[in-house]
Parts: C-alpha cells; structure tokens; sequence
C-alpha cells in the first residue's frame, strides 16, 4: 500500500499507509491508537503529544 500525506486545512498532517516514524536517533515512536495505517502529525508545534497531534491547534486557532 503506498503512503500518502494530506494537509489538512488549519490542522496536521494526515499520513495513510504503512509507515514508521523515527526520533533523531533512529528509534520507532510508537504510534497513538485509531487506525493503525493512519496517523496525524502536529503542524502547529503546541501539541502535548508531539510528533503526533492532540487536537491543540484548535485551540491555538493554527493557520496553515
């Protein structure tokens, strides 16, 4: 299954397909629940559970 990234409006990156995030180590993070071929990336940088996104940049009124 190939990956592919959206841009959601105002909010983070939608990212579908098998992959792997890694920390500047090389180390797996582990992914946040749901769907387990998907994830959502923190765009806006206030999110309390980064690399991935928790809903902050609602409240934070991200543009982007």
């Amino acid at each position: 299954m190939p990956v592919t990234v959206k841009v959601i409006t105002d909010g983070p990156l939608m990212v579908k397909g098998e992959c792997e995030v890694q920390d500047g180590q090389g180390n797996a993070i582990p992914g946040k629940g749901g769907d387990s071929d998907t994830i959502f990336l923190c765009r806006c940088g206030s999110s309390a559970n980064k690399p991935y996104c928790d809903g902050t940049h609602k409240k934070v009124a991200f543009k982007g």
